[in-house]
């Protein structure tokens, strides 16, 4: 029985009577094992494994306990037992009634509402307020459905009182979506709950149990189909102290009334740690307290021993603070998969990225996507791939594909072109091309034509003639090439200017310098923040533009900030792109968002960036957030630590050129004063 391994609070838990039953399962304390516990239990009382429903918030962790259940208990039995995701759960369910269900991704609904949306052409009403885009109404509906049981209108008028004047038209939209969904039995992930919520009030489930994983992130739709099951018995487990999505719309007074609504309810707690060291845990607490206490608690550290403190790392630039920590990691003795590095923002793990990379350190990044794999930053390293390599046919590609009008295919040829003309030297034929008619691109054609099959198939300078071009230009023989449009000329031309204004430069960092402030980065530039700021209707949103345009820039200054360590190009390119291409795949310092950390747990953490405003992230506190989010997320990053903590902050960013104040969670845990 796996209720031979728990200790007494876990085994009050798991052998509790059928009946509403919370268990406050704090960070370390052995949740997953108290819920196998507890599944094998009611298997043990002869309770029928059909109906046993399992929820998790990923079908991955319902697939892990169920495993361990099946290491007791025949698997004919354990594959009885009903486990998954609420929407999982609820597909499966609403197939078996035979319900017309056309399951739709987001993006699918997005382009049905807006096409609703945009017939009404609500622009013309002239109204004093402008409407919300038919993006940001549809993503506002989606919320409204996981947060509340009101009617739309009630609950949006409640955030947006001044969208009064439109509410009316706002509801017609939503209406003929549902209907038009009704009609062709398109479904969303809500409307899966909603769906098996109304089907479950008129028919009831014969359930034993449903045990409830991560409770603390249930949101309200979540939490009422939970009601709508009306099992004989519930059994919940999660921390309040952990309850960290409240922007995908995570209710945390599920847990936090739980006693009241539910009849008899008995909470257990679970209070021996098996995770961290002491000192972690008094860190931890001494913050989390500061939260109001829902339900008291008091952790037994299990862990005997010496263990070293939580190290503060203070640093007076934003940089060296990255740099700094990736050459702690670099002498540490503990294996690197057991290492993590914890961010609050995005930015934080670019600079680690970066900085684990020139030192040869393999990182897995997890939470945002990688520093390198970043448009901006791989635009860069391929203008230095080329410039050490000029046979690089795909670096080459990879920039001219940025022309407008120039495509993967004419890049190649432009390539072929350029090769030709300087008789095998790539930027010799770019720039002082010895040869000047068109090298043969198609080679199935005729031969006996020099390059080009006929004279048509050679493009007209003239066509060129109404463009104020330099002489040099003028006369380069790539403007014959029959493919080459106008805007294709306009970026070789910026291409060709900067390898112009580069002859002499040999320090990779003075070539970032130059290439970033030259023309040719900056249309790139423009063209990446207007992808980004691009919304599913189309528009742009100047805002989100101008947000994309700072964060290309910073990763453009990091990418130099780093090569600054180089004397030769060559050297900074195997660094930056063959060091990292060498790293053994799956091995690497954990690069982890907080969300993307927790569950998890390792012997060293790093959470770096504690600087106010950073984190706690004013930004998102200003958009909904809490101090008290901010908090529990703190306490989540810090309680992944077995051994060793280290927190760090900066004073200064060089980039932005911003002081910063340490985070107020440094004064609280008494690592400084405040």
């Amino acid at each position: 029985m796996p209720l031979s391994s728990l200790n007494e609070e876990q085994l009050s838990a798991a052998t509790a009577p059928i009946g509403n039953n919370l268990v406050i399962a704090s960070a370390g304390t052995g949740k997953t094992s108290t819920i196998v516990g507890r599944i094998g239990q009611l298997l043990h009382n002869g309770v029928d494994p059909s109906k046993i429903l399992l929820l998790t918030f990923t079908n991955k962790a319902a697939g892990e306990m169920l495993a361990r259940v099946g290491r007791y208990f025949d698997s004919s039995i354990v594959k009885k037992i009903e486990s998954g995701t609420f929407h999982a759960v609820s597909y499966r369910w609403l197939k078996e009634m035979n319900a017309k269900v056309t399951l739709k991704q987001p993006n699918e609904l997005k382009t049905l509402f807006r096409s609703i949306y945009e017939k009404r052409n609500i622009k013309r009403l002239n109204l004093d307020i402008d409407a919300f885009s038919a993006t940001y109404l549809y993503e506002q509906y989606s919320l409204y459905q996981n947060a509340s049981l009101d009617g739309f209108d009630v609950w949006f008028l409640e955030k947006y009182s001044e969208h009064r004047p439109l509410i009316d038209i706002y509801m017609n939209i939503i209406d003929e979506f549902e209907e038009t969904k009704d009609r062709y039995g398109f479904v969303s992930f809500n409307d899966l709950l909603l769906k098996m919520r109304e089907h479950l009030l008129e028919n009831k489930r014969d359930l034993v149990e449903v045990l409830v994983d991560e409770y603390q992130d249930t949101n309200t739709l979540q939490s009422a189909l939970i009601d709508s099951m009306n099992p004989n018995s519930l059994f919940c487990v999660g921390d309040y102290d952990q309850s960290i999505y409240a922007f995908n719309g995570a209710n945390i007074q599920n847990i936090a009334t739980f006693g009241k609504r539910y009849r008899d309810a008995k909470v257990f707690t679970l209070d021996k740690n098996y995770r961290s060291s002491a000192s972690i845990l008094s860190l931890a607490n001494r913050v989390i307290e500061r939260n109001e206490r829902i339900y008291p608690k008091k952790l037994v550290v299990t862990k005997t021993g010496k263990h070293q403190p939580p190290k503060l790392l203070g640093y007076h630039e934003l940089f060296d603070q990255y740099q700094s920590i990736t050459r702690t990691i670099k002498q540490t003795y503990t294996p690197i998969n057991d290492i993590a590095v914890i961010f609050r923002n995005n930015a934080s793990a670019d600079g680690i990225e970066a900085s684990l990379r020139e030192l040869g350190i393999p990182s897995k990044r997890k939470g945002g996507n990688s520093f390198f794999e970043a448009k901006e930053v791989k635009f860069l390293l391929d203008i230095s791939a080329l410039l050490i390599n000029p046979k690089d046919m795909m670096a080459f590609i990879h920039i001219f594909e940025y022309g407008k009008g120039i495509g993967t295919a004419l890049a190649k040829e432009m390539f072929e072109c350029f090769v030709h003309f300087g008789e095998g030297n790539l930027f010799i034929g770019l720039t002082h091309p010895r040869v000047f008619n068109l090298p043969k691109l198609n080679p199935n054609r005729n031969l006996q034509l020099g390059l080009f099959d006929d004279d048509t198939e050679i493009g007209s300078v003239t066509r060129f003639s109404h463009i104020k071009l330099d002489e040099k230009i003028r006369s380069h023989p790539i403007l014959k090439h029959p493919k080459l449009t106008e805007d294709g000329l306009d970026f070789f031309v910026k291409f060709h200017e900067f390898i112009q204004s580069i002859n002499s430069v040999k320090q990779p960092k003075t070539l970032l310098i130059k290439l970033i402030a030259s023309p040719l980065y900056q249309y790139v530039v423009k063209i990446l923040a207007t992808q980004r700021g691009k919304l599913k209707s189309g528009e742009i949103d100047e805002e989100r533009k101008s947000l994309a345009k700072e964060r290309i820039v910073r990763k453009a200054r990091l990418l130099t900030d780093l090569a600054s360590h180089y004397k030769e190009i060559e050297r900074f390119v195997n660094a930056m792109i063959l060091g990292g291409n060498e790293l053994t795949e799956g091995d690497g310092v954990n690069l982890l968002s907080i969300h993307a950390s927790k569950g998890l747990e390792f012997t060293e953490v790093y959470v770096v960036d504690l600087m106010d405003g950073r984190f706690p992230n004013t930004k998102l506190m200003g958009k909904g957030g809490s101090l008290e989010e901010e908090r529990r997320l703190f306490y989540v990053a810090v309680t992944r630590a077995k051994e060793r903590l280290y927190l760090s902050f900066a004073k200064y960013d060089k980039v932005k050129k911003i002081d910063f104040r340490p985070s107020p969670f440094l004064v609280e845990a008494g690592l400084i004063k405040g």
